[in-house]
């Protein structure tokens, strides 16, 4: 009996969905085999969608275009000027919404580079907010806080210097994303003249993020892991109260 190429595809996909099973089984009951489901539950959703019989009774293998699941966004602030950090947090969540998660200020000293501009006693900060966004808006997020940044400039004979600094992005299930006006090899143009990297993804074998290879060294320390995995998870609540709206 002969395969057709979108027999052999859907084969390959059941062969996913198998594995998707035979780790489901390897894991404790509970929360862990709920998320193992929704990830079988994804592929099938994919499979049903990508090989649906056409009008003519072929099946296509071409991309269907959707709208992007969305997205959880962050804002990371750093400054030499601790209160700073709630008097901008009130500025975002007034274009945002409410802030669900958030870290403690803690020393930072990883760029020298933003250590000449605002000094050696700098602090860092991450803010989350609980209404999740269409990804494809982080441009606008970048524009927005880079104008609440130009707020704070202080402006003296050497040029101006930030009294703080604020680096958004959004997380995914699959990476964290950060927003720069920077371009580089790593980089992709996302509009109005902003730039994005992963700079974080989602092992899934390890059920941890990875570094990439470009990935700044606080993103790679195992308290921002920590920090980000929490935050995944809070996206994940937030997309399952969605679908059962």
């Amino acid at each position: 009996m002969s395969v057709r190429s979108g027999d052999s595809i859907i084969v390959r996909y059941l062969c996913d969905i198998i594995k998707y099973f035979k780790r489901l089984l390897k894991y404790r009951a509970g929360r862990q085999n709920e998320i193992e489901l929704e990830s079988v539950l994804t592929v099938l959703c994919g499979l049903s969608r990508s090989h649906a019989g056409s009008s003519d009774g072929h099946r296509y293998d071409m991309g269907v275009i959707r709208s992007p699941i969305p997205a959880k966004l962050f804002a990371g602030m750093l400054s030499p000027e601790p209160p700073l950090f709630d008097e901008c947090s009130g500025i975002l969540c007034s274009e945002f919404g409410p802030i669900d998660y958030e870290s403690a200020a803690v020393l930072w000293d990883t760029s020298y580079y933003d250590r000449y501009e605002m000094g050696t006693h700098l602090y860092r900060k991450f803010i989350f907010f609980k209404e999740l966004i269409d990804p494809g808006k982080l441009a606008a997020v970048k524009i927005f806080t880079n104008s609440n940044e130009e707020r704070y400039l202080l402006r003296g004979s050497a040029g101006p210097h930030r009294r703080i600094n604020i680096d958004p992005g959004y997380v995914t299930e699959a990476k964290v994303v950060l927003a720069t006006t920077k371009d580089f090899s790593h980089r992709i143009y996302i509009g109005e003249n902003i730039y994005a990297e992963v700079t974080l993804r989602y092992d899934s074998k390890e059920r941890n993020f990875a570094a990439c290879g470009h990935t700044y060294f606080d993103f790679r320390t195992e308290s921002y892991r920590i920090l980000f995995n929490t935050a995944r998870d809070m996206l994940r609540e937030g997309l399952k109260r969605k679908r059962t709206k």
